[in-house]
């Protein structure tokens, strides 16, 4: 046995402390890029409650979001910066950006612990949460980079890039595809079922839409409403509808 082993079984929430902490120093030089200071302490409180409650798989299926979603951010980031419509801070992520992204999943994580006996049914809420955000923000990201036609969902009317309600078919099919690398990879890791995916996949590409239609109608209608609100709102629909489908399918949410 291990050190690191002796210490998990002691407390493995002092374990997630420990290896959470190793990994943003090893990483340090990417992190510090890629998170406001704010941004890394809430990203570090993230992944020991992760890790703490769910585990290796858990961690990993919340790392991998991390990282695919802020490389996707990066992409075609000049252009958008000169033209206006590239996220705050070059993408670097604060603490508002992190609970924006995992409070759902988060708070499906943790519901877990509370009732032990619907885990399977928390975890696809849990996984649903992050499937939604990563293809929210992969459709947003190519949409704007690589988009040749964008529209506003709401009236089909031709928009400019970068526009609130904007899709385009680049963006839309690009973040299907993002919500299906993140699903398999969990499905992969056991947190959720083959059919899992499938309900993935599908609140994802309904949550992503519906954010569209909030941000084409009234986002701008209210001040509190912000795009970190917004993208609260954007998983919970995700974590909700996945969750709810499972249930309806006769509970095949397991493993």
């Amino acid at each position: 046995m291990t050190f690191i082993d002796a210490i998990g079984e002691l407390n493995p929430w002092l374990l997630a402390a420990l290896l959470n902490t190793g990994l943003g120093l090893v990483g340090w030089k990417l992190v510090s890029k890629l998170l406001t200071p704010a941004g890394l302490v809430h990203a570090w409180i993230l992944g020991v409650i992760v890790w703490g409650v769910l585990g290796w798989t858990g961690y990993g299926v919340v790392l991998f979001y991390f990282l695919a979603g802020s490389a996707v951010t990066k992409v075609g980031m000049a252009e958008k910066e000169a033209a206006g419509i590239a996220e705050k801070r070059s993408g670097a992520r604060g603490a508002e950006n992190v609970w924006g992204s995992a409070a759902s999943s988060t708070l499906c994580a943790l519901a877990t612990l509370v009732f032990p006996q619907y885990q399977p049914l928390f975890c696809l809420g849990y996984v649903s949460g992050f499937s939604t955000k990563l293809s929210d923000t992969t459709a947003s990201e190519i949409g704007k980079a690589y988009g040749n036609r964008t529209f506003l969902i709401t009236t089909l009317r031709p928009v400019p890039r970068g526009t609130e309600g904007a899709v385009s078919l680049e963006g839309t099919v690009a973040g299907m595809a993002a919500s299906v690398v993140i699903a398999l990879l969990a499905w992969a890791v056991g947190l959720i079922s083959g059919v899992g995916v499938v309900w993935c996949v599908i609140a994802a590409f309904i949550a992503t839409n519906l954010e569209s239609v909030i941000g084409a109608t009234v986002q701008s209608q209210f001040n509190w409403l912000t795009n970190e609100v917004v993208n609260g709102i954007n998983t919970l629909i995700g974590s909700t509808a996945a969750m709810v489908m499972a249930l309806a399918w006769t509970g095949l949410v397991g493993p």
